[in-house]
């Protein structure tokens, strides 16, 4: 495969199929948030805002963890990095098993938020190893190939959250069982293996590039700011689509609309990373990254009009154009960037503190009428379509 080889002929095909593994795994942890929030409205009788505190607090992990990771990383490597993450991932899953005899809200934020950290370190090591990880011009198709196996976990979450918690005897804790017990094996193995350690390109022979601040960089600096965005759609989407579904007039149920969140919105989310992957190769990442953040806004202001299938049609649609924007976004900020490659990536990761933004404000404004609530992603669509159109600008100097 071309796109895991450096200029010079080195092929990492195999440290790229390891790492991709652990794509899977936090794209399950995220998705069956989605779940755990509607579960929790009616078992806990907790308000929609209440209830988003739950991606809060894992986002929340993410800003908190996300520069000691970077200085782990930097300090130890890549492995160590993901063997940490894998831990902590664990330990927060496993606390979910006295956290099903207590049924404390507070204590099952405490849980996620450990997983949260856990994932934080995960996605500050493979996020930027997989962009790094061959030529350097393929470094936004590659980790949307990645990021496709992502979108497979994402599936299963809502799948697996669906049977296990919208039965008539849910325990929270099973589902939790399964993907901790899955994480410590992965943790073994990368405790067994070595990863080679790649030294990041210098963006330029230039001296004035190469002494320039991580901030100078308005393609980093902006990067930052549409991440977060991203992230704040994402999960607004993601954790109120079982509430707006269930809502409509459309007679739909729990276990049916997590259904659809699994096999239709999921599945779309899944299918545009492995296309935007491919259309890469055709169209320049910044492009593509434009042409579905318009796909975006227009699939919102329908989902906003509130007009029954139309509107579930265009909020499936919209998982689809959204496939791509956080690998595209994270590789094309960390372009050029050099020795600051590492330290970038830990504050990209903390731009996905914007998780914890927008479900409890799309809450707030939502509580009686859910479609409003979405207005929240298309402003976030309408941030990333700008800095997509204005990057080449940007990076013309950096």
């Amino acid at each position: 495969m071309k796109i895991v080889r450096t200029k010079e002929g080195i092929s990492y095909f195999w440290p790229f199929v390891l790492v991709t593994s652990l794509f899977f795994l936090w794209g399950f942890a995220h998705s069956i948030l989605d779940v755990l929030n509607k579960h929790f409205q009616e078992v806990l009788v907790i308000s929609k805002a209440k209830s988003a505190l739950i991606q809060a607090v894992v986002y929340g992990g993410y800003f908190l963890m996300a520069l000691p990771a970077g200085y782990i990383i930097k300090r130890y490597g890549y492995r160590k990095g993901v063997v940490l993450g894998l831990l902590l991932y664990a330990i927060g899953a496993f606390l979910f098993i006295p956290g099903s005899r207590l049924m404390s809200f507070e204590f099952f934020l405490f849980s996620l938020f450990i997983i949260g950290c856990g994932l934080t370190c995960l996605e500050t090591a493979a996020n930027p190893y997989i962009t790094v990880l061959g030529d350097l011009k393929y470094g936004a198709s590659r980790l949307n190939l990645a990021q496709s196996f992502n979108g497979l976990g994402w599936i299963l979450g809502p799948l697996v959250g669906g049977m296990a918690l919208f039965s008539t005897n849910a325990d929270v804790s099973i589902p939790y069982i399964i993907i901790g017990s899955v994480v410590l094996l992965v943790a073994f193995f990368f405790m067994r293996i070595r990863l080679p350690e790649i030294k990041e390109e210098e963006p330029s022979a230039d001296a004035a590039v190469l002494n320039k601040g991580l901030w100078q960089h308005a393609h980093f600096l902006w990067g930052v700011v549409a991440l977060f965005c991203y992230v704040a759609a994402q999960t607004g989407i993601n954790s109120f689509f079982i509430n707006y579904v269930t809502e409509s007039d459309l007679q739909v149920n729990n276990a049916t609309a997590a259904m659809l969140l699994s096999f239709g919105g999921m599945g779309l989310f899944m299918l545009g990373r492995f296309l935007g992957s491919w259309l890469m190769n055709l169209v320049r990442a910044e492009k593509l990254l434009f042409y579905f953040a318009v796909g975006a806004s227009v699939c919102m202001v329908i989902v906003i009009g509130n007009w029954g299938w139309l509107s579930v049609g265009g909020l499936f649609i919209c998982y689809l154009f959204e496939s791509i924007m956080f690998p595209t976004l994270f590789a094309l900020s960390i372009v050029r960037l050099g020795h600051h490659t590492k330290r970038a990536s830990s504050f990209l990761i903390m731009a996905i503190v914007g998780g914890a933004v927008a479900p409890v404000l799309m809450g707030l404004i939502g509580e009686n009428n859910m479609a409003i609530g979405f207005i929240v992603p298309l402003i976030c669509f309408l941030v990333i379509g700008i800095y997509a159109m204005a990057y080449k600008r940007m990076t013309r100097f950096s």
